[in-house]
């Protein structure tokens, strides 16, 4: 595949980019650099390579979502400027 004039003005819509002279004339190098090193990892022989969407074996990494004691309700209330006998009353934010 080509870069062209027609291409490149496509994508300049596209991105709603206005470029000068010599940024087409960049970008025009380096899209052509990075479609041709695609192509030449194209060429590469991937018989017998196992198609992966990440590089490691790991699958879960995460520890086991246990259930386990948490702070005394009664002394977290105790510390709060208001609250009842289940949670703390915060002042009101949204009208």
């Amino acid at each position: 595949m080509q870069i062209d004039d027609k291409l490149l003005e496509y994508l300049e819509e596209l991105s709603c980019l206005t470029l000068s002279v010599d940024e087409k004339a960049k970008l025009t190098h380096d899209l052509q650099e990075i479609l041709d090193y695609m192509a030449r990892l194209g060429e590469l022989d991937t018989d017998g390579v196992v198609e992966r969407s990440h590089p490691f074996d790991n699958v879960n990494v995460f520890r086991d979502d246990t259930a386990r004691p948490s702070f005394d309700r009664a002394l977290i209330l105790k510390n709060a400027p208001h609250s009842n006998d289940q949670m703390i009353i915060a002042p009101k934010t949204v009208e």
